[in-house]
C-alpha cells in the first residue's frame, strides 16, 4: 500500500501561480502572470463592457493556469490521470474558496480531464491593471452567446442560429490568435473578439498534447461573455458526431473526451451560477444531427451558406500544413476526415488543393499525398489511421453487443441532461447513429475498393 501511495504522490504536480516578480513555494512549479500567462491589454479590453470586474480577470487567470498545468505534465502511457495542486492569487479569495464555487469548479475539471484537481486561492498582492473602457456594439435584446471560430460547425450553426435570434446572438471569438478586434461602421468595437491571453512556459515547451482543458477554456470564455451581457443561453456548435462520438468511441485506452458533451456543460452551468450568481444554459441545437446534415441545412437555408468552403477544420498546426508556401488542411486527421465525410454527405465538393492528402481514393497513404512527400510522417500516418477507425467504429456501434452498454449509458445520461424522455432520447440516438453509418458507407463506396481508407477498415 505504501508503494502505491508513493507512486501516486510522485504524480502530483504542485503549481503556484505568482504575480510578476513573485516566487513559488519550495517544491512548487512557478507559473507567472505576465510571463507564462501573457495577457493582451487590447484583447482584454473587449471583456470590459460596462464596469471593470476583478472576478472576470480572476476567472481568466484560472482558465489559463488550468491550461498551463494540463499541458506541462505529460500523461503516463498506462495511467491517464494526474493530480494537480494549484494555488491561484485572486482579488477576492473568500469568493473563490467558498465551498459552492470550489466544489463546482473541481467537479467540472475532474470530469472533463480525468485528473484530480485541488485548487486553492489566496489574495493578490496587488490589483490587476484596470483595462481601458470602451463603448461596444452590444444589442439591448441579447438572448444567446455562441462560440465562434474558423470551424465548419461553428460557421454553419452561427448562420442557422442567426435566423432564430437575429442580432440578439453575440459571437465569442475562439480558436485563433490572429484575429484583430473589428471596428463597425459606427466606430464602435465588437466585444469578445479574441481570447485575451496566451499560455506558454518561459522555461521550455509543453509536453502534453491531449489538451482536454480546452473544453474548460472555451466554456469559461463563453460563460464570462454570457454573464457580462446577461444572456441566459450559450449555443454549442458541435453536431452529434463531434459531441457524442468521442464519448461513445474513446481513442485507444484513453479517457472519454467530454469537451463538447452535455454532462460537462451541465457542471459548468453549476460553476457559473456559484461564481457569478447568474444562471446560463448550454444549448446543443445540432446534438442529434450529423455534421453533414448541419452543413446541408446551412447551405440551403442561409444567405452566407457558400462561405462553408472558407472554414478550416484541421487539427494540424499551420506551420505543418503548407505546400509550396500555400496553407492547406492535412486532409487525414480525424477532424479533416469528418469534414470530408460531411461535405460528401451534404452533396458538396471541395477544391482538391484544400488538402495535403488530395486523393483519398489512392491505393496507398503515400500516393494520396502526391508530391507533398515532406508531410508523410509516422505521426500523420498514426493520426490518419486513428481518425478513420474512429469513424468506422462509430458507424458499426449499434451492431456490436460490446458497445450496447456504452450506448445505454449515454442515452440515460443525455435523457437526464437534456430533459428528454428515455424513449425519445434512444430514438434520437438510434437515428443519429444510423445516419452516420449511412453517410460513412456511402463515403467509402465513393472512394472505391482500391482506396487506402477502404483497405484500412477492411471493406471489400
Amino acid at each position: 500500500m505504501k508503494r502505491d501511495d508513493q507512486k501516486l504522490a510522485s504524480r502530483v504536480l504542485r503549481v503556484d501561480v505568482i504575480e510578476q516578480g513573485g516566487q513559488a513555494r519550495p517544491g512548487c512549479t512557478a507559473c507567472e502572470i505576465g510571463a507564462d500567462l501573457a495577457f493582451s491589454t487590447s484583447h482584454l479590453e473587449s471583456y470590459c463592457l460596462v464596469q471593470w470586474e476583478p472576478v472576470i480577470f480572476d476567472a481568466l487567470v484560472v482558465a489559463a493556469a488550468v491550461e498551463f498545468c494540463d499541458r506541462i505534465q505529460r500523461r503516463q502511457a498506462h495511467h491517464w490521470g494526474r493530480t494537480f495542486e494549484l494555488l491561484v492569487p485572486v482579488h477576492d479569495p473568500d469568493r473563490w474558496n467558498a465551498p459552492s464555487v470550489n466544489v463546482a469548479l473541481k467537479a467540472a475539471l475532474d470530469f472533463l480531464t480525468g485528473d484530480c484537481w485541488q485548487i486553492s486561492f489566496v489574495a493578490r498582492k496587488a490589483p490587476a491593471n484596470v483595462p481601458q473602457q470602451f463603448s461596444f456594439e452590444v444589442p439591448g435584446d441579447t438572448r444567446a452567446i455562441i462560440a465562434f471560430s474558423e470551424g465548419l460547425d461553428s460557421r454553419a450553426v452561427a448562420g442557422l442560429m442567426h435566423r432564430v435570434y437575429g442580432d440578439g446572438l453575440i459571437r465569442v471569438r475562439l480558436g485563433t490568435k490572429k484575429f484583430e478586434p473589428p471596428i463597425t461602421l459606427s466606430g464602435k468595437k465588437q466585444p469578445f473578439t479574441s481570447i485575451p491571453y496566451d499560455v506558454k512556459p518561459k522555461t521550455g515547451e509543453f509536453v502534453e498534447s491531449s489538451a482536454r482543458s480546452r473544453g474548460f477554456k472555451f466554456a469559461t470564455m463563453s460563460g464570462i461573455a454570457a454573464y457580462l451581457v446577461k444572456a441566459e443561453k450559450i449555443i454549442v456548435t458541435e453536431s452529434g458526431q463531434g459531441s457524442i462520438g468521442p464519448v461513445l468511441v474513446p481513442v485507444g485506452q484513453g479517457y472519454e473526451d467530454y469537451r463538447s458533451y452535455p454532462l460537462f456543460t451541465d457542471r459548468m452551468e453549476r460553476f457559473f451560477f456559484a461564481l457569478f450568481d447568474h444562471r446560463v444554459h448550454f444549448d446543443f441545437p445540432r446534438l442529434w444531427s450529423t455534421k453533414g446534415e448541419t452543413l446541408a441545412a446551412f447551405v440551403k437555408e442561409c444567405v452566407d451558406g457558400s462561405h462553408w468552403s472558407k472554414t478550416r477544420s484541421c487539427w494540424q498546426q499551420t506551420r505543418h500544413s503548407s505546400v509550396a508556401g500555400k496553407l492547406r488542411q492535412c486532409g487525414i486527421c480525424a477532424a479533416c476526415m469528418l469534414r470530408r465525410l460531411s461535405v460528401h454527405a451534404a452533396g458538396l465538393t471541395e477544391d482538391r488543393e484544400t488538402y495535403i492528402w488530395k486523393d483519398l481514393a489512392s491505393p496507398t497513404f503515400k500516393e494520396g499525398a502526391g508530391s507533398a512527400t515532406e508531410h508523410i510522417t509516422k505521426s500523420k500516418f498514426e493520426y490518419a489511421i486513428a481518425g478513420v477507425l474512429h469513424l468506422d467504429h462509430l458507424a458499426g456501434l449499434q451492431k456490436s453487443a460490446m458497445d450496447k452498454v456504452a450506448i445505454d449509458l449515454a442515452v440515460t445520461e443525455l435523457s437526464r441532461s437534456r430533459g428528454m424522455a428515455v424513449d425519445a432520447t434512444r430514438s434520437a440516438m438510434t437515428r443519429l447513429l444510423n445516419q452516420h453509418e449511412s453517410e460513412w458507407m456511402n463515403f467509402l463506396d465513393a472512394l472505391g475498393p482500391n482506396s487506402f481508407v477502404t483497405a484500412w477498415v477492411g471493406r471489400p
